[in-house]
């Protein structure tokens, strides 16, 4: 069974930034963000492989960007200008069996985090 465990969510101004960290207690080829605001779906954020091929959705296209440290299992979501619409629950995801560029659906991914609370009051 795989653990995910993300940290960093927390309360912050519009136009500031977070960083969110996801930590795997195995290694998946492919780690990824979704988001879920209270009575929405959860949708898709961004997501990367182990290889460094990264992708996300067009409304964090420049203000977000993932990176990994595949030493440590870990995935990173920097969120740099912030916007109140971005308030949401934050899930982090993994998946073995994706290939690059090809995983953006939740049902896409097998194991979840806990999520993590964003909240960008304006």
């Amino acid at each position: 069974q795989v653990h995910l465990v993300e940290s960093g969510g927390g309360l912050v101004q519009a136009g500031g930034s977070l960083r969110l960290s996801c930590t795997s207690s195995v290694s998946r080829n492919v780690m990824a963000w979704f988001r879920q605001a209270p009575e929405k779906e959860r949708e898709f954020v961004g997501a990367i492989s182990k290889s460094g091929s990264s992708y996300y959705a067009d409304s964090v296209k420049g203000r977000f960007a993932i990176s990994r440290d595949n030493a440590k299992n870990t995935v990173y979501l920097q969120m740099n200008s912030l916007k109140p619409e971005d308030t949401a629950a934050y899930y982090c995801a993994a998946e073995e069996y994706c290939s690059d560029y090809e995983c953006y659906e939740p049902e896409d991914f097998e194991s979840w985090g806990q999520g993590t609370q964003v909240t960008v009051s304006s």
